[in-house]
């Protein structure tokens, strides 16, 4: 689970601009803005400054005065899911829009100009997951990872690998290292060499009420203390604390619904 891009310091990963491809930027569009800045910012220790406005109300999220995240007030005409979004970067959000429609994605925002910050678009992959997709400007996207509430992964959860790791393939110019096994239907997309992000294929095991959609990771010191935290706030634990070759893990909610995972990597190494 590890990020392209940037030049490590003692505080974390300080990012340059980010490879085509690379998950870039994590934003959340929800009801209460300001209730749910409350929460992430007692979770994560996330301070806030506004954002571009092109969709309405937003915010930043910053930790150690480095963006993070958004945050923005969903707007009452777009029928967007209240989920953590990764944005993928692109040399030219146009063209990675076309080329995502005619492999039978759609997108349903944009492209757009977010001020003087950058391009964007959002849009679906053929299985109805959502993704945007981010070309920088000003914004290079998120400014630190490697240390506690910082986004460490995304991946896309849904009915099968194959047929879907195709169309990012063909979008974003991906290297597939498939990882499919009798129990386990699993895609690494690289950049460069480099994992950026995964695929995971779980069939008739997807909820039925999610349908396909990305998952984005957030690093925690502690998984049962952050765990404890979250229903403290009014989130909600859907799951255990497991296992894993990237550390400890748990899938949690915001107070809105919002689903997102924490990882607590193996001691001394950044996730």
């Amino acid at each position: 689970m590890t990020e392209a891009g940037g030049s490590a310091d003692r505080n974390g990963a300080a990012h340059a601009r980010y490879a085509p491809g690379t998950p870039c930027w994590v934003s959340l569009m929800v009801h209460g803005v300001t209730a749910t800045q409350e929460f992430y910012s007692e979770l994560f220790g996330w301070e806030f400054q506004p954002g571009p406005q092109q969709l309405g109300p937003y915010v930043r999220a910053l930790l150690d005065g480095r963006e993070v995240a958004g945050i923005g007030q969903l707007p009452p005409d777009r029928h967007l899911p209240i989920a953590w979004t990764p944005y993928l970067a692109s040399d030219d959000v146009d063209v990675s829009a076309e080329t995502a429609r005619l492999c039978g994605g759609t997108i349903g925002v944009g492209p757009l100009d977010a001020a003087e910050a950058g391009r964007l678009a959002i849009g679906s992959d053929p299985s109805g997951a959502v993704f945007g997709i981010w070309q920088a400007s000003a914004h290079l996207g998120t400014g630190l990872t490697g240390v506690p509430g910082t986004p460490v992964w995304n991946e896309l959860v849904t009915f099968e690998t194959e047929t879907i790791a195709k169309f990012y393939e063909t979008v974003f110019g991906y290297e597939e290292e498939p990882r499919v096994s009798a129990d386990e239907d699993r895609v690494v997309l690289r950049v460069g060499g480099r994992p950026v992000a995964g695929i995971r294929g779980v069939g008739h095991a997807l909820p039925r009420e999610r349908g396909p959609h990305w998952m984005t990771y957030f690093q925690v010191a502690d998984a049962d203390a952050a765990l404890a935290r979250v229903t403290e706030l009014g989130g909600q634990v859907l799951g255990a604390v497991r296992s894993s070759p990237f550390g400890r893990m748990a899938q949690v909610s915001d107070p809105e619904g919002a689903r997102f995972s924490l990882l607590q990597p193996p001691d001394g190494e950044p996730a």
